[in-house]
């Protein structure tokens, strides 16, 4: 028996020969917020493909989620790095960046619909296959995109990267569309064992499609070359996991966009 792959797919199994990566640095809005992402895909594919959001840490939106973007544009996905908090906000401040973020930790509703609003971009896009998208956070960005699917977003899947796993509004039963990967540093002093726990047992009441991959040894932003920068004492680089979790989010999207 033969099987034969669509083009997009052939062309991402056979890496990035004759790759054009096309970068963009596109400007919206949420309200009255004026955002700035970032959208990144290889102009060698034709056609329309699957598409990736990506949720930056909470120091803002920088040169780390974009390079994400890339890696992913080169996998063969339309890319588009979202913006949470507003153009040009970036900060190495952790004081800074837990208030920023606990804008929306402390609103939920809100978070859901920011992050909607970079969706709704990379939606429109006139390469990305609407029917076929997925969403990746770190950290912050975790967070955001396990929230998303507990609002039942539109997406096939959401992969969050040692994010925080608690929630003051649990999914409903019924509520999670997108199937969830959630990839954790088993050593995270941010992520404790009994967020964990509870979180399982919030899947399995919600009758959603779900699976975690614990790494030992690894601590918060294990994922981040450059978090030993920002002094964030809890957080450092594990090269080991970081391999293992970009796999596993491979394996993942293998299975959701076929």
């Amino acid at each position: 028996m033969r099987y034969f792959l669509p083009a997009v797919l052939l062309a991402m199994l056979c890496g990035n020969a004759g790759a054009a990566l096309k970068t963009e640095v596109i400007e919206y809005k949420h309200g009255d917020t004026v955002l700035e992402g970032y959208l990144a895909y290889d102009d060698a594919i034709e056609g329309k493909r699957p598409g990736v959001l990506v949720a930056h840490e909470w120091w803002g939106l920088t040169d780390y989620e974009r390079n994400r973007a890339d890696q992913l544009a080169r996998l063969g996905y339309v890319a588009f790095a979202l913006d949470m908090y507003g153009k040009g906000k970036v900060t190495k401040d952790p004081g800074v960046a837990g208030q920023w973020s606990g804008t929306f930790r402390n609103d939920r509703s809100l978070g859901r619909a920011r992050a909607g609003a970079g969706l709704d971009v990379l939606k429109n896009h006139k390469r990305v296959d609407a029917r076929r998208i997925a969403a990746i956070g770190y950290c912050f960005g975790g967070t955001v995109v396990l929230e998303m699917a507990r609002g039942g977003a539109d997406l096939a899947g959401v992969a969050s990267f040692h994010g925080g796993l608690d929630t003051p509004e649990p999914a409903k039963t019924g509520a999670v569309k997108a199937k969830v990967l959630v990839l954790a540093g088993g050593d995270d002093p941010f992520v404790p064992p009994a967020n964990v726990t509870a979180f399982e047992e919030e899947m399995r009441k919600a009758g959603a499609d779900w699976q975690i991959h614990v790494y030992g040894g690894a601590v918060h932003s294990f994922t981040n070359p450059g978090v030993d920068a920002y002094g964030l004492k809890g957080a450092a680089y594990n090269e080991r996991a970081d391999r293992r979790s970009w796999e596993a989010m491979k394996v993942f999207f293998a299975e959701i966009f076929k």
